[in-house]
């Protein structure tokens, strides 16, 4: 029959299971399942604000930014016409320093707006 060795019968309890990470680690079990939750959200709100057109002076307005009622600073610098003229100006002939008469020139001048509350960029006249 057998050589020796006996074979347990193929039917009993299942061999007990190996522990868990946590219990390996030492860790504490999870008191549940983690259920992820879902919130519904609303549509976003659309606020719409009207800027009025800037011009070559201070604008009044309420800045889109901070909401504060202002007169935008402006700053001026030379636009493109200014140094399109510098460039035909000195092509003509006048190099020495006629050609940058644009450049100072009020009509050739780009004029940016800014909150001067926030300092945030509300817009560039151009000329």
């Amino acid at each position: 029959m057998s050589k020796g060795y006996d074979m347990p019968p193929p039917y009993g309890p299942p061999p007990a299971a190996p522990p868990s990470y946590a219990q390996a680690v030492g860790g504490v079990p999870p008191s549940a399942p983690y259920i992820p939750t879902y919130h519904l959200r609303k549509d976003p709100e659309i606020l719409t604000t009207i800027v009025p057109v800037v011009g070559p002076n201070s604008t009044h307005m309420v800045c889109p930014h901070c909401g504060a009622e202002i007169d935008t600073s402006t700053k001026s610098k030379p636009g493109i016409r200014a140094y399109i003229a510098s460039a035909v100006l000195c092509l003509i002939g006048c190099f020495c320093g006629c050609c940058l008469i644009p450049c100072c020139m009020e009509q050739c001048m780009d004029v940016s707006h800014s909150c001067p509350n926030c300092d945030s960029y509300l817009g560039t006249y151009k000329k």
